[in-house]
């Protein structure tokens, strides 16, 4: 990760871009300042494009909507309708080779959330050479307006894809950035995050449901990664068989030679036994 942005989207009413260093970010500022609600406007929402209310609370809570992040209350702030984005840039180490992620919300009041995804895949970085609005001059000042989905699809053109179901750009930043090889698996690192960013993790999550998490979170092997395995224990097993059987070849050799030398042992005296006799004979003879 190398920065994030918001645009028009809560007190941002123009583009606010944060930095990343060696892909963390520090948010630094009083208690209501809203490092809180920033954070949980970048991530995970940005991972899979998921805006429900309690995304956007650690503590799980349903208390208040992205279209309130967007509208404001009605009471206090005189607006109706807005469309705002938030992104994500991510960048290869050591390379100038840039990818961006991000999701257009165009809120009405009482009215459906409208939400498109879009991705940037040919180097264009936000607020350097691709922006998020086009100028109107309004009452004599220049104003920044946001672009409509149709807006952004012109302006991506063949550089990116524009998409507007969250499922499908949750797709899209797996295929272009993680690389899971099902989607239920970055599914688990989702929930991971979500789980691990618990203010009260300490006191709510025992080990044993911390390594139950963290166990399901790991990547499923290959059979790549398990044919050499595999190509192991089956060396192992013809191995141990040929051990097995020249065992029993060996017991059965030691019986050979147990019956063999009993056999000699038997020849040997009767051997013996005649040639005493015949001695025995032979000095009778001669006496």
């Amino acid at each position: 990760m190398n920065r994030a942005g918001l645009f028009n989207f809560w007190y941002y009413n123009d583009e606010e871009i944060f930095h990343f260093s060696d892909g963390k970010l520090l948010l630094r500022g009083s208690n209501g300042s809203g490092k809180s609600v920033t954070m949980q406007s970048i991530l995970p929402v940005l991972l899979d494009g998921k805006t429900s209310p309690d995304r956007l609370d650690p503590f799980g809570s349903k208390a208040r909507k992205i279209e309130d992040y967007l509208l404001g209350e009605k009471d206090i702030v005189d607006r109706d309708e807005r469309t705002g984005y938030l992104f994500l840039e991510y960048k290869r180490e050591n390379t100038n080779q840039y990818i961006t992620t991000g999701i257009g919300l165009q809120a009405r009041r009482y009215k459906s959330l409208n939400f498109w995804g879009f991705i940037l895949t040919d180097n264009r970085r936000i607020g350097k050479d691709f922006f998020l609005y086009e100028y109107e001059y309004h009452a004599g000042e220049k104003q920044k307006i946001p672009l409509s989905r149709r807006q952004l699809e012109n302006r991506i053109g063949d550089g990116g894809h524009v998409v507007t179901k969250r499922g499908d750009y949750r797709n899209l930043v797996n295929k272009y950035i993680f690389g899971f090889e099902n989607i239920e698996a970055y599914d688990e690192l989702i929930k991971l995050l979500i789980q691990l960013r618990s203010p009260k993790l300490s006191k709510d999550f025992k080990p044993t449901v911390i390594y139950e998490i963290l166990e399901a979170s790991l990547p499923p092997l290959t059979d790549e990664d398990l044919r050499h395995l595999s190509d192991t224990i089956e060396s192992m097993d013809q191995t141990k068989q040929q051990i097995e059987q020249l065992e029993r070849e060996r017991t059965a050799l030691e019986k050979i030679v147990k019956r063999y030398d009993l056999y000699n042992q038997y020849r040997l005296a009767n051997t013996a036994e005649q040639y005493l006799n015949t001695k025995r004979k032979v000095t009778e003879t001669e006496k």
